[in-house]
């Protein structure tokens, strides 16, 4: 019993910092809005992943103006839009832009409404807590820890950084707010991991506050956002292979692509895409969209036994 009461004493002693640091001000709340889309009759091209339809989702001031944005599965086909304020007053809202490869859209009312300033990527194991409206019932707050960071390949969306989180989750929660201990956004509430019904089992994903700024940034800038296309084909290592490297081998090089240009040849085995580690397709592909636009993006491989650092230029 002694050792039992000791091992209880110690899960206290290691939860309840987190607890404390994960405590929720409710004046956040005024940066988490209801969103209210008007269906159509004809759905756009959906998102891969099993991810119903929901009547109403969650959106997050992410800019000062009233631009608030949301995933574009909440949007659908919608082509009028009203936000439900967390004071309950109900706006239109004009749809700047969506985009189908991240999930992400932007809207913009005509209010005075406090962003939530953007945060850094957490670390393992920190507090977090989501703002959204769950069943469309009304903001609601859940808290939990991150899971894990740079999820991808998920099956959700073509682009995918995901923050994943044990905080609980529902239809209805889709575009709500992914907030640190200490009130920043660290990422857009995005999808529940299921494999019989769309509720939740405690594998939650929240899109990276980085993805969401750089897709925000194209949006209002009305940039077309496209995936990176370095002109190379990348396969996954052989069994045997992954024993000595962990990233991604090169299978094809096209001929005057940016790819060719940096040097890059088949059979090279890349390891690291603008200081990020990839072992998957997925991983490369995101790591490659993140990077800041026109600046050389630093790739580091294997050839033939020797470690090789090459710099990738892709045009935007």
């Amino acid at each position: 019993m002694r050792r039992a009461i000791l091992l209880i004493g110690l899960i206290l002693l290691l939860v309840t910092p987190a607890m404390a640091q994960a405590a929720f001000d409710p004046a956040l709340l005024q940066s988490v809005v209801t969103v209210l889309p008007e269906r159509g009759t004809v759905a756009p091209r959906a998102p891969r992943g099993d991810r119903s339809e929901e009547v109403s989702g969650s959106g997050v001031v992410i800019r000062s103006n009233g631009f608030i944005v949301t995933n574009f599965h909440v949007l659908a086909d919608a082509r009028l839009v009203s936000v439900r304020l967390a004071d309950g007053r109900e706006l239109p809202a004009e749809i700047v832009g969506r985009d189908v490869t991240t999930d992400i859209a932007l809207l913009k009312v005509e209010a005075d409404l406090p962003p939530l300033p953007v945060a850094a990527v957490p670390p393992l194991g920190a507090p977090v807590c989501t703002a959204s409206n769950p069943f469309g019932v009304g903001l609601t707050v859940t808290c939990g820890v991150v899971s894990a960071v740079h999820r991808s390949g998920m099956g959700f969306n073509a682009i995918e950084d995901f923050i994943q989180t044990d905080a609980v989750l529902n239809p209805g929660s889709s575009g709500g707010a992914l907030i640190d201990g200490q009130g920043g956004l660290v990422g857009l509430v995005a999808a529940i991991f299921t494999r019989a019904a769309d509720a939740n089992i405690g594998i939650n994903f929240a899109i990276s506050a980085p993805l969401v700024s750089r897709v925000v940034d194209d949006l209002l800038a009305h940039r077309p956002i496209v995936l990176p296309e370095p002109g190379w084909r990348l396969i996954p290592l052989a069994g045997p292979e992954r024993r000595d490297y962990a990233g991604l081998r090169v299978a094809e090089v096209g001929s005057g692509t940016p790819a060719a240009r940096a040097g890059f040849i088949v059979g090279d085995v890349i390891t690291a895409v603008g200081g990020r580690s990839v072992r998957k397709v997925s991983e490369a592909v995101a790591a490659l969209f993140l990077q800041p636009p026109d600046k050389a993006i630093a790739v580091t491989a294997v050839r033939d036994g020797k470690p090789l650092a090459l710099s990738l230029d892709l045009p935007r």
